[in-house]
């Protein structure tokens, strides 16, 4: 295997969750009067924070009521995000047989930690994972380096030695301004042209081919 660890992006990596996001945000926003904004714009701002989502969907820019729906969203997630939230149908059989082979296992998302925990423990032992990086636990996130550098950091694990697997262009950017490889996986809003345009080493249609890329790079 080339790589020693594995980290990948959550929403529209390793699982679809527009369902519940697109939920909580119509909530929130058909509550303050935003009642023109489609299902489509809002699954277009995945992967970026509340914060950014809200601004550039009601082009709102007072930071105060921007916080308060970050507050209220929050909110709806308890009830609605984690029921609406499914794991794609490679992800349990490709990250147990990445595990399978010694590889280590995370995952860096802008969701929180503990909303991706609540879905994951239902489907993985609680350690399988070597670590998970949410929001909360990063001072700047993406495509700020800072959460993949802090997994590196945790697992003693070099740059070299790290693969980044996301779908989107904030995730490209991520691994670029981490210094590690990226694969851009097309089951998210972005697609193959737009990944292809940052440093890369494979566009992948599901996650099945990090076990089987052309040039077999990966798994060895």
């Amino acid at each position: 295997m080339k790589y020693s660890t594995y980290l990948f992006d959550f929403d529209y990596t390793l699982a679809d969750s527009s369902v519940g996001i697109v939920i909580c945000f119509q909530n929130v926003l058909r509550r303050h009067d935003f009642t023109h904004i489609s299902d489509e714009n809002i699954k277009r701002t995945i992967g970026k924070t509340l914060e950014d989502s809200f601004a550039i969907l009601t082009s709102v820019t007072d930071t105060e009521r921007i916080l308060s729906w970050k507050k209220e969203y929050t909110q709806e997630a308890h009830t609605y995000m984690t029921p609406h939230t499914f794991l794609y149908p490679d992800t349990i059989p490709v990250l147990t047989g990445l595990k399978e082979r010694g590889a280590k296992i995370g995952i860096i998302s802008t969701k929180y930690r503990f909303r991706i925990r609540e879905k994951m423990d239902l489907h993985f032992p609680e350690d399988f994972f070597d670590i998970i990086v949410g929001g909360e636990d990063v001072q700047r996130e993406k495509p700020d380096p800072q959460g993949i550098r802090f997994a590196m950091e945790q697992l003693g694990t070099a740059a070299q030695n790290v693969l980044y697997i996301g779908d989107s262009i904030i995730d490209a950017e991520t691994a670029r301004n981490a210094g590690v490889d990226f694969i851009g996986v097309t089951t998210g809003m972005t697609g193959r042209e737009e990944l292809a345009c940052y440093p890369h080493l494979h566009i992948i249609g599901s996650l099945k081919e990090l076990l089987h890329t052309p040039s077999g790079i990966l798994i060895r």
